[in-house]
C-alpha cells in the first residue's frame, strides 16, 4: 500500500478545488514535500501560506506553471526533484455546444486535460522506475465514460486520459516496475470549476472534501479505478446492455445527467 507519509508529492491545479483539498489532506498525513502547480500565481501564494501556517514541517514549494505550454511545463518538471505520487489534477471545460467553440478554445482544452498528463509523466516515470516505486494518480472524469452534451470537448479530453491512464497501468504491471496508477473518475464536483450544473437527486453534486478523501483513500490503497459516487461504476454496464435510446431515457432524462450543462456558469477564471 502506498504511503503519504514522507512521500514528496506533485499536485497541478493545486490552488484551488480539488488540489487544494487533496494538497491539505497529504499534510495532514504528514507529507514530506508538497510540489503545488497552478498558473493562478495569486491564488496559488495564497495556498502555500495557508498550508505553511498549519503544517509547518511539511516542505512547500510553489512553481507558477501553465501545464497548456508545453516548454514551460518541462522546463518546470526538470527541477522539482524526486516525486513519489503525482497528482495529473489540473483541468478546463468549455460548457457550451461543439458548433460554438473556437479552434482556440479546442486545443487549449486537450493540452490541459489530455497531453499535459502526457507529458509530464513521461518526464517523472522514468525517475520513479529507477527507483522502483511511485504512484501516478490522473483525474479523469465520469465524462470519460458517458457522453453529455453541451461538454463535447471535455468529454473527448477525458475518454482520452481514461484509456491512456488504464493503458499505462496494464504496462506498469507488465514491467513490474512497482509503480501504481490511479485513473479517477468522479461525476460532477461541487467546485468551482462546475458552478452552475444542476443534478437530479438521485445523483447529486459530491462534496468537495468527500470526493478528495475518496482519493486519498484510492491511493493508500493503490486501487487503479476510483469511480465515484458508486453509481457510476454501473454505468458502463447499462450503456453495454441497454438500447441506445433506452439508455439515453434512463441516464439523460430520468437522472437528469443531459440537462445539467443548460445552466453551467462555470469559474471566470479556472485553474
Amino acid at each position: 500500500m502506498s504511503t503519504l507519509a514522507n512521500a514528496n508529492l506533485l499536485i497541478t491545479g493545486a490552488a484551488q478545488g480539488m488540489g487544494k483539498l487533496v494538497a491539505t489532506l497529504a499534510a495532514e498525513r504528514r507529507a514530506a514535500r508538497l510540489i503545488l502547480w497552478d498558473v493562478r500565481d495569486d491564488l496559488l501564494h495564497v495556498t502555500a501560506e495557508e498550508l505553511r501556517s498549519r503544517f509547518p514541517k511539511t516542505v512547500l514549494v510553489t512553481q507558477t506553471v501553465d501545464v497548456s505550454d508545453t516548454q514551460a511545463l518541462l522546463r518546470a518538471a526538470d527541477v522539482v526533484g524526486p516525486v513519489d505520487i503525482l497528482l495529473n489534477n489540473a483541468g478546463v471545460i468549455v460548457g457550451k455546444p461543439f458548433v460554438e467553440h473556437t479552434t482556440a478554445e479546442i486545443d487549449h482544452t486537450i493540452a490541459v486535460n489530455t497531453t499535459a498528463l502526457m507529458y509530464l509523466t513521461r518526464v517523472l516515470l522514468p525517475t520513479m522506475i529507477g527507483r522502483g516505486h511511485g504512484h501516478i494518480v490522473n483525474i479523469a472524469s465520469a465524462a470519460g465514460l458517458v457522453a453529455n452534451p453541451g461538454m463535447s470537448v471535455y468529454c473527448a479530453s477525458k475518454w482520452a486520459v481514461v484509456g491512456w491512464s488504464e493503458s499505462l497501468l496494464l504496462e506498469m504491471r507488465e514491467a513490474r516496475t512497482g509503480i501504481n496508477v490511479t485513473t479517477v473518475m468522479p461525476y460532477y464536483v461541487g467546485t468551482g470549476m462546475f458552478a452552475g450544473v444542476t443534478s437530479s437527486p438521485l445523483l447529486p453534486l459530491m462534496e468537495p472534501e468527500h470526493a478528495a478523501r475518496k482519493i486519498i483513500r484510492a491511493v493508500e490503497k493503490d486501487q487503479p479505478r476510483l469511480r465515484i459516487p458508486w453509481q457510476i461504476y454501473g454505468l458502463p454496464v447499462l450503456k453495454g446492455l441497454l438500447p441506445a435510446s433506452f439508455f439515453d431515457l434512463v441516464v439523460g432524462k430520468g437522472l437528469g445527467v443531459y440537462q445539467g450543462m443548460k445552466t453551467f456558469t462555470g469559474r471566470k477564471t479556472v485553474s
